[in-house]
Parts: structure tokens; sequence; C-alpha cells
């Protein structure tokens, strides 16, 4: 059996830090949409420096999210490789 071609840090990176981005912007236009939710206060904590809303707010929470998808495939994606190596020798 042949070994699997590993995957690149790029478009995990990319893929996670858009989904991620694109997820933040849905909540906060919910939350605009829908006051009572309160759906942002789940968020709050995980994004330092973001309030509930202002235009640089949004901005900023737009880039942490998408740095948290590059985090994730940071640390995913070299251990993915390595555990699918080890299972194929």
């Amino acid at each position: 059996m042949s070994n699997p071609s590993p995957i690149r840090i790029y478009p995990v990176g990319m893929t996670l830090g858009l989904l991620l981005a694109l997820s933040f912007a849905l909540c906060v236009v919910f939350g605009l949409l829908f006051p009572g939710a309160t759906m942002y206060q789940a968020w709050l904590p995980l994004l330092p420096g973001v309030t509930w809303i202002s235009w640089a707010s949004a901005i900023l929470g737009l880039a942490e999210s998408f740095a948290y998808g590059w985090y994730i495939a940071v640390i995913f994606v070299p251990t993915f490789n390595f555990f699918s190596r080890r299972t194929q020798a």
C-alpha cells in the first residue's frame, strides 16, 4: 500500500481562516438582525479586544478569527501528516 500524499498547510490554513472569519461575520449579522439572541457573548472571551459592535471591532474580530484558523492549521496539518505516515508504515 502506498503512502498518501501529505496535506499542505496553505490550503488548510486559508480554508479554516476563511471559514472562521465567515462564521464570525455571520454571527455579527445575526446579532444585528436579532439583538435578543446575544450570540456574541459566547465568542467575546475568545477574541481579545473585540467589543459589541464597532467597525474597528468587527475588523479586529475578522482578523482574529482568520488567525485562529491558521493556528489550527499549523497544529493540525503536521500532526495529521505525522500520524498518517505512521499508520502506513
